[in-house]
């Protein structure tokens, strides 16, 4: 695209083309960002199903390190439930609870698709539109050289 040259009309077309780029850079960043989260739920749901009274775990405390210890009861897994709060589950509640999560993450991404095909819809109209200003910008300047053409 050309910038400068034809007024501002094509300057603020690029412009707000720009921002929409980044828009849809933000949307992809959030949508992985909630994939990585359906990831980590899965990965706990895996952990959870395959758990047994006695079996034994690394649990990490910070910093890159790791503590063993024995699951004691399975039937006492604390799940976050979000805004800060979280509850006692027996395995297949904490199982549920985790599948819950992982739904309302799909809606999130589901909606962040549908905006970043909005967005996508108004960057093709802004740039069919700098399109057309480019090719006028040609015509005008294929006319003034004819015209100082037949002018000499």
């Amino acid at each position: 695209m050309m910038g400068g040259g034809g007024g501002g009309g094509m300057q603020q077309l690029q412009q707000e083309i720009e921002q929409l780029e980044a828009e849809m850079e933000a949307i992809d960043e959030e949508v992985e960002r909630l994939q990585e989260k359906k990831s980590d739920i899965d990965d706990a749901i895996e952990a959870i199903d395959v758990l047994e009274s006695g079996s034994t775990v690394q649990v990490p405390v910070g910093g890159d390190a790791y503590v063993r210890a024995t699951v004691d009861d399975i039937d006492e897994v604390v799940v976050s439930l979000g805004g800060g709060y979280a509850a006692e589950r027996d395995q297949d509640g904490a199982v549920d609870t985790l599948e819950a999560k992982k739904e309302t993450l799909d809606g999130h991404i589901e909606g962040l698709q549908d905006d970043k095909a909005e967005v996508e819809g108004e960057m093709s109209e802004l740039e069919q539109q700098a399109q057309q200003m480019q090719q006028q910008q040609m015509q005008q300047m294929m006319q003034q050289q004819e015209e100082q053409q037949s002018d000499e």
